[in-house]
């Protein structure tokens, strides 16, 4: 049955085919040609890796540096311009310069913009060129910044050196500005920030580190620490870095506690803090009694000894003696007289012990010993200061107060009066001025031709069902047209036969009446004659 069905439908369509005319044979092919020529494309473009410069202009060992970077990631890459640049999927590109910058990559070179010049139309002027391309810098850049774990946005601005007309062997170095809009109490660590200078450091060309500056949307600074520097060892160098640890844990605890309260955009911290690096060792010997309420000590050994004697004899006598026979007890003593009598000693010795306890003190060289808090707050109405109430000002100041009152350490200040943490508070309420707006509108992440190639597609599909759709309609009224007149002939072929059926009904009778009954047989047509 069911190849019974698929053969007549076999037959069907090579009927609807060989039905249509010339033209539409030719417009039903083009179609067909058109739609494996869109397919053909977008598999293409879908298939195809488009690889683009990760690194130019660098040297033949930190290609293979890059080199064996990118085969442990197992990342597909072209060496090219006589191995001076490599290249790698377009898809990878971003998290592969964030993830070598984290690693020191490259310590030459730099990272290849050359792509961008393909938007330079032609009569382009040098200016317009080096804006177009400082434009794309600063863009990229701040792309690749937004791949690093904690950001959810940046903006970029970089300066670049105008080049004279004189080469000079020390030339003007380029600076940069990067503002990070970071998430709310995300702590970046020491590898991030690295990464962070090395990447803007790399990306831009003839840039130290020493030239840009790193904030976030708070107003925190992110410093890197130089390795290299000459007081890198130096205490005071160490003593800065925990300073700068302490303020920034402060400023970012009460940023986070604050911003909840009043928006993150709306509150400004800033944390001053003064630590003594003082650091102490003590050793300690302590003699305790085991019994502290009678101050007594715990027995472990006990002596006692007896004498006693009777009898005539020399009198017992002398000096008294304690344990040490230097010690008298001063006095002498005769026992009886005229060697007659008698006497008795007791001596008893107890070893007690005692609790003796040795401490070696080594006291925590990080003590805050005073601390400043100053906190700016923009109004719910930046236009009218008064529109925040004084309560909530008032709230603000008791939580930094309890921050300030928990953080100092006791030894310096055994309570702190209202007025102390007066003079250590400033809550200043106050418009913005200078805040930086990031853009909330995201970059489309499918290509322009994608929807070029989705609605020739979609046309291309619409055509073929409205061809389909009329079709089947011409095919529906045809057969609607052979089943009405089907059914016309079979109510004719009905009619006919029952005409028929119904003159062979009365010949039979009238036969039957002429053999059966002659005599009414003859009346009957004596009556058919009259009538006529």
């Amino acid at each position: 049955m069911m190849k019974e069905n698929s053969k007549q439908w076999m037959n069907k369509q090579i009927e609807f085919w060989k039905s249509r005319s010339k033209k539409q044979k030719i417009m039903a092919g083009g179609v067909l040609l058109l739609l494996i020529i869109a397919i053909s494309i977008t598999a293409y473009f879908a298939t195809r890796t488009e690889m683009v410069p990760l690194y130019s202009d660098l040297a033949p060992s930190e290609i293979g540096t890059v080199k064996e970077s990118l085969d442990t990631r197992k990342i597909t890459y072209e060496i090219v311009d006589g191995g001076t640049t490599i290249m790698v999927p377009k898809e990878s590109v971003d998290n592969l310069k964030v993830d070598l910058a984290a690693e020191g990559l490259p310590k030459s070179g730099n990272i290849d913009y050359s792509f961008f010049s393909q938007n330079a139309g032609f009569g382009m002027t040098d200016n317009e060129f080096n804006v177009l391309k400082l434009d794309a810098m600063q863009t990229e850049l701040a792309e690749l910044i937004k791949g690093i774990d904690g950001v959810k946005d940046a903006k970029v601005m970089i300066n670049l050196p105008e080049k004279g007309i004189f080469v000079k062997e020390d030339g003007e170095k380029a600076s940069a500005s990067v503002v990070l809009n970071t998430e709310n109490g995300y702590q970046f660590d020491e590898r991030q920030i690295k990464s962070l200078y090395h990447l803007v450091s790399k990306s831009v060309p003839n840039l130290p580190t020493d030239n840009i500056v790193i904030m976030n949307q708070n107003f925190e600074y992110f410093d890197i620490k130089n390795n290299n520097s000459s007081i890198s060892g130096n205490m005071m160098a160490q003593q800065m870095d925990v300073k700068k640890q302490i303020e920034r844990d402060l400023q970012r605890q009460v940023q986070t506690m604050l911003g909840t309260l009043m928006g993150q955009d709306k509150v400004v911290v800033s944390v001053t803090a003064d630590v003594d690096f003082t650091q102490e060792n003590r050793e300690e010997n302590l003699v305790t009694p085991v019994d502290e309420e009678d101050m007594e000590g715990i027995a472990i050994s006990a002596q006692r000894i007896t004498e006693t004697y009777t009898g005539n004899g020399a009198a017992a006598g002398g000096i008294p003696q304690a344990e040490d026979p230097a010690d008298s007890l001063g006095g002498t003593y005769v026992e009886g007289a005229n060697g007659n009598g008698d006497y008795e000693r007791v001596e008893e010795t107890i070893n007690n012990e005692v609790n003796r306890i040795k401490k070696n003190i080594k006291e925590s060289p990080y003590k805050i010993r005073d601390l400043g808090i100053q906190v700016m707050v923009e109004p719910p109405n930046s236009k009218d200061t008064d529109s925040l109430p004084q309560q909530r000002i008032d709230d603000i100041t008791n939580v930094l107060s309890t921050i300030v009152r928990t953080s100092i350490d006791k030894s310096y200040q055994e309570e702190l009066t209202d007025q102390d943490l007066e003079d250590k508070i400033a809550v200043s309420v106050q418009p913005f001025a200078g805040k930086v707006k990031f853009d909330e509108q995201s970059k489309p992440l499918i290509p322009w031709w994608v929807y070029v190639i989705g609605g020739i597609l979609l046309l291309i599909i619409g055509i073929l069902v409205f061809l389909m759709i009329r079709s089947r309609h011409n095919e529906v009224e045809e057969d609607d047209l052979s089943i009405t007149e089907q059914e016309e002939k079979t109510v004719e072929d009905l009619e006919i036969a029952e005409i028929d059926t119904e003159e062979s009904i009365r010949k039979k009778q009238l036969e039957k009446m002429a053999k059966e009954k002659p005599e009414e047989f003859a009346k009957l047509l004596r009556t058919w004659l009259t009538d006529e």
